[in-house]
């Protein structure tokens, strides 16, 4: 989805720039988290920055949250523990089920993460004034709002 080929071949419509924003983003975060032995992809980094923000989730919850399919989601499950950053641990009210945690190790790379997300965050508007900033967040909120309402 992200290809350069794909990018370049995209016309200049809102739909197409919003795209292109977004794969850019991802790459920037990637070569940044590269850069500073982050350790995780942006998938890793979102499922983890999710988890912290939520909280304890199920696997359903939690592929809900960052939109991802339940085998990706598991593949990612998996690479974390190994790394220590996550744990399953039994769900208080349903033994049978499993919730996913942030280790402290997790908690740890969450914060670094955010701090090099927040830098290349800042790098991206850096063309812009802050009141244009501010105009932008204001139209894509207004945007994301009317594409709420309209599946409600």
């Amino acid at each position: 989805m992200c290809s350069d080929e794909t990018l370049e071949k995209v016309p200049d419509s809102f739909g197409a720039v919003i795209a292109q924003v977004r794969c850019e983003l991802i790459r920037a975060l990637e070569r940044e988290f590269q850069a500073n032995d982050i350790g995780v992809r942006f998938t890793s980094y979102l499922l983890l920055k999710k988890l912290v923000a939520l909280g304890p989730l199920t696997a359903g919850e939690l592929a809900q949250a960052i939109d991802l399919d339940a085998g990706a989601l598991t593949r990612q499950l998996d690479q974390l523990e190994k790394k220590g950053l996550l744990r399953r641990v039994r769900h208080e009210q349903d033994r049978r089920a499993l919730r996913i945690e942030a280790t402290p190790a997790g908690l740890a790379l969450n914060h670094k993460s955010l701090l090099h997300a927040d830098r290349v965050l800042a790098k991206a508007l850096k063309a812009l004034q802050p009141d244009e900033v501010g105009l932008l967040n204001d139209y894509l909120r207004r945007v994301l709002d009317a594409l709420r309402s309209s599946m409600s």
